[in-house]
Formats: C-alpha cells, structure tokens, sequence
C-alpha cells in the first residue's frame, strides 16, 4: 500500500524538523523518499500537526499484577464500559482497562509503541499471553533481576561473567527486553519478614549500603553489578531502576544517591541508567508534616550528569490503581489508606503488590505529590533524557496524557490547578513561580524521539527515510494555536488522534479505531560465548532442581508463542 500525507505541520526532532510544512510518503510499513501520487490513498494535513507514533517508556499493560487489579476492582469497571463495534471488541476498565481496550485507547491517542517495564521471569508467559489481546501497540517486557538469589550469589562472589551470562540466559528463554531493578534488596528482606532492615530504609533511605540478611549484599552492590552486566551484554537499554525508599519523605536523597552510585562505570554521554517514576521518590522532607518537593535538588543532579535519563511518574487527581513490584511500599500504602491490598511472593525472583488509590486536589501530600512531576520536567534542560510518564496506572490511567500536557504547555493550565490546590502544598513546592511552557518540538521529543532511542528503537520515534511508517496526525494547526491559552482545545485534540497510522496501516481516524492490527513484540536475544553460557547453564539445572517449581526446560517460552516476534541482537564483550 502507498500513503501520501499531504502539507502536514511536521515535528521531527531526530531530523531536526521543527514544524516544516512538508509531505511524508509511504510505502508498505516504512517511510520513503516518496510514492506515486496518482495511485498513492492521500491524507491532506494542511494545518494539522504531524508526529512520529507515540512511544511510552513505561507502562504497566500486562502481566498477574494488571490481571489481577482487574479481579481487585470490579468497581473500576462498572462505569467504563467500551461496547463492541464492527471493528473493536467489547471491554473496560478505567485505571485497569482489558486488554483489547488498552490498545484501542493507545491508538486513539496516537500512540504506536508501549512497554510494561516489570515482570518475574516466571509469569513472562502470562504476558507475552496478554500481549497477544492488545491490539496495534508495538510492545516488549523489562524482567526483575534486582531481587533475583542466583543475580545476587553470582555478585556476592565476584562471578560478573557468569551472573551475564544468567540474565541473558532468562532474558532469551523468557523473551525480555531489558533489566528491571525495583527496591534492590527490600523486596526479598519484605518476603522474608526482615521489619528490622526495611525499618532502615523506610526509616532512612539514604542508607544503600544496609547488608540484606542472609544474602551479605547492598542495594548499591545489586545496582552497579547489574549496570556492569548490562554494558557487557551491550543491551540497546540501560538498567530501569525503581531505587529504594519509594514514597518515603526525605528519598530524594536516596535518588541522588542510587544516580550517583554508577557515576564512574559511564563512558561518554549515553545514559547507563534509567531512573523510573522519579515523582515518587522525589520527596523531600523528614516526614508528612514537613512533606516538601525534592525535584530541585534531583534535577540539580541530573542536568549535570548526562549517564542519567529518567521518567516522571506524574500523579492526577483521580481514582486509580497502584501496582508495582515493590511489594512492602504497597503494604505499607495500604496501611495508610486502609484500601484494599493483595500482595505476592514469586519464588526465588520478586514479589509485588496492590492497592486502589485516590489522588485528590484537596489533600496536601497528594497535591505536593502532582507538583513534584511538574516541577522535574519543567527543571529538566535536556528532554531527550527526561520523559512523560504516568506509571500508569500508579500516578492515573495514561489516557490522561493529553491533561499532562496541556500543563506542561501551559502555565494557565496549571495555575488553574494551583489555585485549588492547598496554601500549604503550595508553598512546598516552586511550581506556581514556574514559567517554563513546553513547545510542540519538545512534546515530540519527550513523547517520542527520546523514548524511542533510550529504548534503542532505531526505526521508530522519527520520520526519517526507512523509519518505520507510525504516524500520528492532530487536529490543530501548530502555527495558528497558543497552547499557552489555548489548552482546552489542545487537550482535546491530544486526547483524540485525527488519523493513527501503524506500519503505513490507517488504525484510527477522527479519533475512532477503524481497522485493528497485530503489533509486534521486541525482544532481545544476547550472543554470551558457548562455552561460558554451557557453564551456567549446568550449574542453573541445579538450581532449578533445588528452588523452582517448575523444571529448567518448562521456564523457557517459545519463539512460536510470541505475537510477531521481533528479537534483537545484543553481544556480549
């Protein structure tokens, strides 16, 4: 098929396009230099902004902890129901949309790629299951390895060669995507009952070098021994880190500190860690008397420290669903709300936990909280290493993007929010004294570019020649309208895409999903030598024998069980 998209207001910050009227070709799934316009199917985008598909970096879409939010809250579907039309199917869900929904919502909102960033090893079937039902998103899974025994036996004794040759080992037989690291140390010590150790680090956050009993291991030694292990198996994205301490005030400074613990392993400017839904450990203060804003202090650091990206994890006021893989944070949220909570213990790898949450304008920690993930992207200098996130569905659903940005974009917006917001949160915070207003070129690199090349996704996130053909068109003229006043109808426009193209495909027009298509699955399949990876693999049987329920050979998934599956090669050295 060829596609012409005609007079577009184009924003294209990997080729340095900055609201060009311009015409972009395609031809099967890719862009081109150009078609034949007398056969080519055209889109005439005079006065309409152009963009690259959108690229979320982190995303909880799939897995047991999504499920069974789902089986937790019936409520968060009574009121949203999505009837089925000729092209979609029937489902629901507000901050824990079915599967099918999940993809339709994307799309509609001109987003092509999606990552869930945290999965055990051993429910990455169930995933690469659900990632079958969410319909034109490209996806791909990060795995837990920060509170993995045989991660952190082969770190206790120096074995780094053999602890690579692990992950890539689980991240092949699982089909993962990169390293997740969450609350280092604290999961497997919350399993475990260890109150005395958790009490140090909720109690103190900035404390990463507390031993983790039984194991003889810090948080800083798990950290820098698998951001060494990702540099030797050249993975194309840097370790994703939930550091410890995950809303305690005063974890800013355990923030900074987890940044600055793998300083001296970067070389050159590329990022070698990722630092996920910072709003959450952005927390300044002693306690929730004098709860403040610590985003200053944090992008302080970050603007001057380019081996760092990191996402926001911005909060809304709404009602919504947490879910994450810090297991004892979410015991401990559930002792403040008094909600409901489920928790689990997977095995020898993580655990995890939930509990329904709603973030309201009027309550001060919650407001302080909203302002934070405003304050980091507004003090952030460089937006290719610092990106727009929800963690839905932690902060709010992601459908509520459009609404995240307009404040971005408008400082109306937000003051609109700030004044019913309480004086008290207010002055906890440097956000009403901001006047910083995003531009469209940095929506597009925030939203898209950057994701996409933290992520080492060559072909997505631009319009260049040979990229691949995901395009969103919006409804508003670029050059006419002042997101500074106009947010309404920016939002509006955000919030439903004119036309969603996927590999050159039409999946979404006037805001409607009119066609639903397979997406792929990215994964990533390091080459480890032979000889080091037939060591592990000898001693792992063992280790299967002695912890797993399940045998070596059943733990592996099956190329033929992945949705269009896409593996990437990294190599070792």
């Amino acid at each position: 098929m060829e596609l012409l998209i005609k007079n577009g207001v184009v924003y294209d910050p990997i080729n340095k396009i900055d609201g060009e009227v311009m015409d972009i070709a395609i031809k099967d799934n890719k862009i081109v230099d150009m078609v034949d316009e007398s056969k080519a199917y055209m889109i005439d985008a005079s006065n309409k902004l152009v963009m690259a598909g959108g690229v979320d970096v982190h995303t909880h879409i799939a897995g047991p902890k999504m499920n069974t939010g789902r089986i937790l809250r019936p409520e968060d579907h009574y009121g949203d129901v999505a009837p089925k039309t000729q092209i979609k199917r029937s489902g629901g869900g507000y901050s824990t949309p079915s599967s099918f929904v999940m993809g339709y919502r994307y799309a509609e909102m001109g987003y092509t790629t999606a990552i869930e960033p945290a999965n055990s090893p051993i429910k990455m079937l169930h995933c690469h299951h659900e990632f079958r039902d969410i319909p034109i998103l490209d996806k791909s899974c990060f795995v837990l390895f920060g509170n993995n025994w045989f991660v952190w036996e082969y770190l206790m004794e120096n074995k780094l060669d053999e602890c690579a040759a692990y992950v890539a080992w689980v991240l092949n037989a699982t089909k993962g995507y990169a390293i997740k690291i969450v609350d280092p140390g604290a999961v497997e010590a919350w399993k475990w009952g260890d109150v005395e150790f958790l009490d140090i680090l909720w109690g103190r956050p900035q404390t990463m070098d507390q031993q983790v009993p039984r194991f003889g291991i810090t948080s800083r030694d798990i950290i820098r021994g698998l951001c060494k292990v990702n540099k030797l198996l050249n993975l194309p994205h840097p370790i994703h880190v939930h550091p410890n301490g995950l809303g305690t005030p005063g974890n800013y400074q355990t923030t900074i500190e987890t940044m600055d613990c793998v300083k001296d392993l970067a070389d050159g400017d590329k990022p070698i860690i990722h630092m996920t839904h910072v709003q959450f450990n952005g927390y300044g203060g002693s306690d929730w008397v004098n709860f403040r804003s610590g985003a200053y202090e944090i992008m302080k650091y970050v603007n001057a420290n380019k081996h760092v990206s990191m996402d926001l994890g911005q909060v809304i006021f709404t009602n919504t669903t947490t879910m994450t893989g810090d297991g004892p944070f979410e015991y401990r949220l559930y002792r403040l709300t008094k909600n409901k909570w489920t928790n689990a213990d997977v095995e020898v790898e993580s655990g995890a936990g939930i509990v329904p949450m709603h973030y309201k304008r009027n309550n001060f920690v919650h407001a302080v909280m909203w302002a934070i993930g405003l304050e980091l992207a507004l003090f952030a200098k460089d937006p290719w290493r610092v990106f727009i996130t929800t963690d839905h569905p932690n902060g709010g659903p992601f459908t509520n993007y459009p609404k995240l940005l307009s404040w971005l974009m408008s400082k109306e917006a937000r003051q609109r929010i700030i004044n019913k917001i309480p004086k008290r949160a207010k002055s906890k915070t440097n956000l009403e004294s901001m006047d910083r207003e995003y531009s469209f070129y940095e929506i597009a690199t925030t939203t898209r570019a950057a994701t996409a090349k933290i992520l080492g996704l060559k072909d997505k996130g631009h319009l260049g020649v040979g990229a691949d053909a995901d395009i969103s068109i919006y409804d508003m003229d670029p050059k006419e309208i002042n997101p500074s006043k106009d947010y309404k109808q920016l939002r509006k426009a955000f919030s439903k895409a004119m036309f969603t193209i996927k590999e050159g495909e039409i999946v979404v027009k006037d805001g409607e999903t009119v066609k639903s298509i397979d997406g792929r699955v990215y994964w990533v399949k390091p080459n480890v030598p032979s000889d080091l990876m037939n060591a592990m693999e000898s001693e792992l049987a063992g280790k299967f024998d002695d912890y797993y329920t399940v045998s070596m050979q059943n733990f592996k998934i099956p190329e033929r069980y992945i949705m269009r599956s896409t593996p990437i090669a990294a190599h070792y050295g």
